[in-house]
C-alpha cells in the first residue's frame, strides 16, 4: 500500500488554502450569500485559478489563461486583504456585493473559456524524403585542352666559304685495327680447319669458324686470313 509523503511543501499548502478558503467565503456571507452559496464561492474562485494555471503550463503563449488567471488571483487575494480588517464585513459596500453576485457567471464564462479554447499542438518536423532533397548537381565536364609547343627553329650557321671547302681534303677512311688472336686459339683454330677440310674437302670460312669457336665476327675474320 502507497504511503502518502507528508513534507513542509504539502503542509504549507493545505494551511494557505484552507486559510484562502476561509477568508472568501466570509466575504461572500457578508455580501449577502448564505448557506451553501457561501462555500460555493471559494470553489468556484480556486478552480478558475487551476484551470487557468494548467492551460498556461500546457500553451506557453496564451493571453486568455494569463488574463483568467489574474482575475481569480486578484479575487483570492482581494478577499484575503479584504477580510483583515480593512473591511467591515457588517457593512459591505454595494458595489462589492455586486461584484459577489456576478462573480459566478464570469467565473463559468473563464472556465467555459478555458476548456473549450484550442490548444496549439506541438509542430512536428516533417519527414524528409529522397523528393525534396535537392538533386546533387553534377560537375561539368572540362573540356580536354591540347597544348601543342611549336618547333623551336634550328640555329642557321653561317655558310663556309667556298674556297675552304674546296681546300679542306675529304678524311681518309680510318681502318678498324686487326684483332690480336691468341696463339692457343689460333692452334685450336688451326685443328679445326684441318678436321673440316679433311672432312668436307673445301677449306674453312670466317663464318664457320666463328659458330665453332663462339667469338665475334672481327675476330673470326683474323683467324681465317691467319689461315690462309
Amino acid at each position: 500500500m502507497s504511503r502518502i509523503r507528508i513534507d513542509a511543501v504539502l503542509v504549507q499548502a493545505v494551511i494557505a488554502g484552507a486559510l484562502s478558503f476561509a477568508h472568501l467565503h466570509d466575504l461572500a456571507e457578508a455580501a449577502g450569500q448564505d448557506g451553501w452559496k457561501a462555500w460555493a464561492y471559494p470553489v468556484s474562485v480556486d478552480l478558475l485559478l487551476v484551470a487557468a494555471w494548467r492551460r498556461m503550463r500546457t500553451t506557453a503563449d496564451n493571453r486568455a489563461a494569463w488574463a483568467w488567471f489574474i482575475i481569480a488571483l486578484a479575487a483570492s487575494l482581494g478577499a484575503n486583504v479584504a477580510t483583515a480588517g480593512l473591511l467591515d464585513l457588517n457593512d459591505v459596500p454595494a458595489w462589492l456585493r455586486i461584484l459577489v453576485a456576478g462573480w459566478p457567471a464570469l467565473a463559468f464564462l473563464g472556465g467555459t473559456l478555458l476548456v473549450h479554447s484550442p490548444a496549439a499542438a506541438p509542430t512536428e518536423p516533417q519527414p524528409v524524403t529522397a523528393a525534396t532533397l535537392p538533386a546533387p548537381s553534377e560537375p561539368e565536364p572540362v573540356p580536354d585542352v591540347t597544348v601543342e609547343r611549336a618547333p623551336e627553329p634550328a640555329p642557321e650557321l653561317p655558310p663556309a666559304p667556298a674556297s675552304e671547302e674546296a681546300a679542306t681534303p675529304a678524311p681518309a677512311p680510318v681502318s678498324a685495327p686487326a684483332a690480336a688472336v691468341p696463339p692457343a686459339l689460333l692452334d685450336h683454330a688451326r685443328k679445326l680447319a684441318d678436321t673440316h677440310q679433311a672432312t668436307t674437302g673445301s677449306r674453312i670460312d670466317s663464318a664457320t669458324l666463328r659458330a665453332r669457336l663462339g667469338v665475334p665476327a672481327p675476330l673470326a675474320d683474323a683467324i681465317a686470313a691467319q689461315l690462309a
